[in-house]
């Protein structure tokens, strides 16, 4: 064990680790995209919304769905996860720390 960390305590956290590679911005987009998309998936299968149906409140196509739910794409803007949050009657909500 290395003598520069005590018993019982955390390391370093996490998140200086990603400032330091200098992908901490990039890391933390791609995770909020992935708990949206995560979140809005969970809310059609409680409401038991189809893909098709999903796709026809945000006046979409199928396929634009499902890029807007592959928690990948990083090419969704915040007005469409708005509009999706909407649709399965909840708010998005962001806030700037």
């Amino acid at each position: 064990m290395s003598e520069d960390v005590e018993v019982g305590k955390a390391g370093p956290l996490f998140e200086d680790f990603l400032r330091e590679q200098g992908n901490y911005e990039e890391t933390t987009e791609q995770a909020v995209k992935r708990v949206i998309a995560y979140q809005l998936v969970e809310a059609m299968t409680e409401q038991k919304i189809t893909k098709v149906e999903m796709a026809r409140r945000l006046k979409t196509s199928r396929a634009q769905l499902d890029r807007l739910l592959d928690p990948d794409n990083d090419g969704v803007t915040i007005a469409t996860l708005s509009r999706a949050a909407r649709a399965v009657g909840r708010r998005l909500r962001l806030e700037l720390q």
